[in-house]
């Protein structure tokens, strides 16, 4: 089991910047890698950026890329996401989730296996 637990969200002004945190905790030493995904009300849950906890590799979503940037802390078991000059249609829950298999599909919200119980971010224009 991994537990999740996302924090920093909040509401901004178009063109701020938040950075979200998520910290990990349980069966971290098993994790392939960690995501951010993000739910606006009445859209599917999409694929924002991820990092792979071996290489640290990332991979961004285009609408987010040049913007956000993912990171990681192994000593903290902490993931974070840096979201600079933030729009309105950055608005969304936030979730943080994990994928336990090497080789998952960094876009496949069905590859992550476990999942936080997100942050709000709120982006007025």
């Amino acid at each position: 089991q991994v537990q999740l637990v996302e924090s920093g969200g909040g509401l901004v002004q178009a063109g701020g910047s938040l950075r979200l945190s998520c910290a990990a905790s349980g069966r971290t030493f098993s994790s392939a890698g960690m995501g951010w995904f993000r739910q606006a009300p009445g859209k599917e849950r999409e694929f924002v950026a991820t990092i792979s906890l071996s290489a640290g590799s990332t991979y961004y979503a285009d609408s987010v890329k040049g913007r956000f940037t993912i990171s990681r802390d192994s000593t903290k078991n902490t993931v974070y996401l840096q979201m600079n000059s933030l729009k309105s249609e950055d608005t969304a829950v936030y979730y943080c989730a994990v994928a336990l298999r090497p080789g998952y599909r960094w876009y496949w919200r069905y590859d992550y296996d476990y999942w936080g119980q997100g942050t709000q971010v709120t982006v007025s224009s």
